[in-house]
């Protein structure tokens, strides 16, 4: 018998609390009450379509909204515009809640998922860009470009330029992010903890292309206790910016990264600007020996500030799961016309 959505509600909050008792929670601030707003395809939520439950939140939103998805296959091209901060988007687990489209072309212009935003929060969903292998073809799963963002348990799937971590300070737990080429860039302040990063490279293509401009922006992208896998061969990353910030801290390696390490994508001046570093990473692939000589395998003094979330600005703003809901207002909740 098919459940009703109150009925699937309940099951996923205590799923939810069973899932944070069992992780480390991210030390937020404290949690207030969120309106909730539901999403279902089949009619049975306040919405049928994710970005339907987006544009229904007011501008310059001062709440918090939880924003929760049953489980299905949506198609469709999302944008949380800059003047709707604190809203969260969640599904069940990645596998059940898939949000995909397919398209390339303008790195800005091509992604699944977009966040312009201030403190935005994703938690299990699959997004997907499905455009494929076309050569050259920049066809971007998730951009965010808002401050204060963070995905919790999230797959993030293409081929080329997969996650444009674009600018802000964004934190990434434990999440499956898949591609080729370039496939983390950007020029944001980002800690992945606890990620697993597979590269489908077949040609020696790099995992991150990080895009710091100059020695006085504090950005660039920390790996910590992350997983490192792919089909062929890949290094850890190549500089979009001449002063390409990466560091990979406790991380595990797999035979996929090749004994170099790292490319200067054929410019040989940002070998002397690039940050590029190692700290007690393990496995086939983590061997420093053969690593281009303008790579650093970092002192733990060195390490020490990418071994936390100070790099992002602190743990203040990463916020929990809301332990109280309510449902919101008509002037959000607009179901009769969702099914008129």
């Amino acid at each position: 018998m098919a459940l009703g959505y109150s009925s699937y509600a309940c099951i996923f909050f205590m799923t939810l609390f069973m899932f944070m008792a069992s992780h480390p929670r991210a030390d937020a601030a404290e949690t207030s009450t969120a309106l909730l707003i539901s999403v279902d395809q089949s009619g049975k939520g306040d919405y049928r379509k994710i970005q339907d439950a987006i544009n229904a939140v007011p501008s310059n939103n001062t709440e918090l909204i939880f924003i929760l998805v049953k489980p299905g296959i949506y198609k469709e091209k999302v944008v949380v515009p800059a003047d709707k901060p604190f809203i969260t988007i969640s599904g069940s687990k990645a596998n059940a809640t898939i949000i995909t489209w397919n398209d390339s072309g303008d790195i800005f212009e091509s992604p699944t998922f977009t966040v312009l935003a201030s403190d935005f929060v994703g938690r299990y969903l699959t997004i997907q860009n499905t455009f494929g292998t076309g050569a050259g073809a920049k066809a971007v799963a998730l951009r965010v470009s808002g401050d204060r963002a963070a995905f919790f348990g999230c797959s993030i799937l293409s081929y080329q330029d997969t996650l444009l971590d674009d600018t802000g300070r964004h934190y990434y737990s434990h999440c499956y992010i898949e591609g080729a080429v370039d496939f983390i860039c950007g020029n944001a302040a980002s800690l992945f903890e606890r990620c697993h990063l597979h590269s489908l490279s077949v040609g020696d293509a790099a995992i991150t292309a990080q895009r710091r401009e100059s020695p006085s922006e504090q950005t660039g992208f920390t790996f910590l206790g992350c997983k490192v896998t792919g089909v062929r061969t890949a290094v850890l990353g190549r500089p979009w910016g001449p002063y390409s910030r990466v560091v990979f801290a406790l991380t595990y390696m797999s035979n996929v990264i090749l004994p170099q390490g790292w490319d200067d994508w054929g410019d040989f001046a940002k070998q002397s600007t690039v940050f590029y570093g190692e700290y007690k990473c393990y496995g086939p692939g983590a061997n420093t020996k053969k690593r281009v000589e303008w790579s650093q395998k970092l002192t733990s003094q060195e390490a020490e500030l990418f071994l936390t979330k100070n790099m992002i600005g602190g743990k203040s703003w990463i916020r929990s799961t809301p332990t109280r809901f309510k449902k919101a207002s008509s002037a959000i909740s607009n179901n009769s016309t969702q099914h008129a």
